[in-house]
């Protein structure tokens, strides 16, 4: 799918920092993108750069910035990344205790294709909270970038940030946007 509007959620962790590479995939395929963090992504990300980015306040809150308006392009895809264990359980189970957990809530709720693209190590992901969450939202229609499959595993504790350099930024882009392709109604034409 050639452009669309995509709705970035940025966790708190580290590969948040390094989110550009998620806004200019989808700048380069003609979408345009918003972000949205959690409380605890602000201390990663840099919201005036990215406001510049993108061309919309990064919200991190319920209020919106002065002088802007409430009126969004309507979303066509969701990535969350990177997701915390913290907030993979979350979203799981309907949490909503910030603005980003309300807007993931309701865009999921929506059926608004979403990708989750996890940063959790070894340790993390072995927890039975964590795999059920992971299943629950899988189950929900949502994309969880886990696994051999998806070349992109758990790393074992105190490495991630050798781990944040491969996180998959281009490959969470892509899948987010052949899902919100493949939910299009298949165009109806007559030869």
């Amino acid at each position: 799918m050639t452009g669309g509007h995509l709705q970035i959620v940025v966790c708190g962790a580290g590969p948040a920092a390094d989110v550009s590479p998620l806004v200019r995939a989808a700048q380069e395929r003609s979408w345009t993108v918003m972000v949205t963090a959690t409380p605890s992504a602000m201390e990663f990300i840099q919201p005036q750069l990215l406001g510049s980015l993108t061309g919309y306040p990064v919200r991190s809150t319920y209020r919106s910035s002065p002088g802007t308006g409430r009126s969004l392009p309507a979303t066509d895809a969701v990535v969350i990344a990177p997701a915390t264990y913290n907030s993979i359980n979350k979203i799981a189970l309907g949490l909503a205790d910030n603005y980003a957990m309300t807007s993931v809530a309701e865009l999921i709720g929506r059926q608004v294709p979403t990708v989750i693209v996890p940063f959790v190590n070894t340790a993390l992901a072995a927890r039975a909270p964590f795999r059920h969450a992971v299943a629950s939202l899988r189950d929900e229609g949502v994309r969880v970038l886990l696994g051999a499959d998806d070349l992109w595993e758990p790393h074992p504790p105190g490495s991630g940030n050798e781990q944040r350099k491969a996180f998959p930024w281009t490959m969470a882009f892509d899948t987010a946007a052949q899902l919100a392709d493949d939910s299009r109604p298949a165009a109806s034409g007559h030869a």
